[in-house]
């Protein structure tokens, strides 16, 4: 280490005052320990680098044109994985200093949008459903949830609600935020749909979803009394819009997220919001 600070700065300074300066200040070295360094053959770990160093440059630099190989997206491990299977028996630490001293990286995913975010310290309403989501007849069961998709200035989330007898969405909304509004429209859209269609919302219908706490989904009723709705409860995890939507040619792809409802009393109809057991 000593060796190469002289040699840093020996072009402003000189050898021999380097080594006096030091030496003055408890750091004891001389002129011919510095030469003797200087001049010596590189070791054998320094060559392997070197040789290491210009493979791996091969892959991670751009070329006269500006582009890079495919493999350019590995990252540590599978350069390291990838150089052994071309017959170049090399240590995945020496892989891994070689291309953090030269500031290579693979390509990494996006950080994944996260959903569903339950809340442990909110009040779980109870499973009406018991996972069970095969009905008999329309209006007695309707699932909720929803999705998101990634747009040019963010995500675009979408809120569904689906008659889990038929798989049809009976509403739904678009949002460009999480908040509880725009899945309260989408439940009221689900009931003023089936109203015009001369099938309002009757009693015992239960409305089932996730528990999550994004937005104050686990506000009191989420003042859904309008709807005459009363709300349950349910668990994360569920992917029960892919069971309930399938064959009915409407398909969710992403059930990632859910919200859950307090208990509230509603004089027309009697929802859950909680799934699993």
């Amino acid at each position: 280490m000593i060796c190469a600070f002289i040699a840093e700065h020996k072009a402003r300074f000189g050898v021999t005052p380097i080594c006096t300066a030091l030496t003055a200040h408890g750091c004891q070295i001389a002129p011919r320990t510095y030469y003797a360094w200087a001049q010596r053959a590189p070791s054998k770990r320094a060559l392997w680098d070197t040789t290491i160093t210009q493979l791996l440059a091969g892959y991670y630099e751009p070329d006269e044109h500006g582009r890079r190989p495919p493999e350019s997206l590995y990252g540590s491990l599978k350069m390291w994985a990838h150089l052994n299977r071309q017959g170049v028996e090399v240590a995945r630490c020496t892989v891994e200093r070689l291309m953090r001293a030269n500031g290579w990286r693979g390509a990494t995913r996006a950080k994944k949008v996260r959903t569903t975010i339950p809340d442990p310290a909110a009040t779980r309403a109870p499973d009406l459903v018991n996972r069970q989501f095969a009905v008999e007849a329309p209006n007695r069961l309707l699932v909720a949830d929803f999705t998101y998709g990634r747009a040019l200035a963010g995500f675009c989330y979408t809120a569904f609600v689906i008659d889990a007898f038929a798989g049809l969405i009976v509403g739904w909304e678009c949002s460009t935020s999480k908040h509880t509004a725009f899945v309260e429209r989408a439940i009221a859209q689900a009931a003023a749909f089936r109203a015009r269609q001369g099938n309002p919302l009757q009693n015992k219908v239960i409305h089932h979803s996730d528990a999550g706490s994004q937005g104050g989904f686990n506000r009191s009723s989420q003042h859904l009394e309008h709807g005459g709705l009363r709300w349950g409860g349910e668990r994360t995890g569920c992917r029960r819009c892919r069971w309930v939507c399938g064959g009915s040619g409407r398909r969710i792809e992403r059930c990632d997220r859910r919200c859950v409802h307090r208990a509230g009393l509603s004089p027309r109809a009697r929802c859950s919001v909680r799934s699993g057991g």
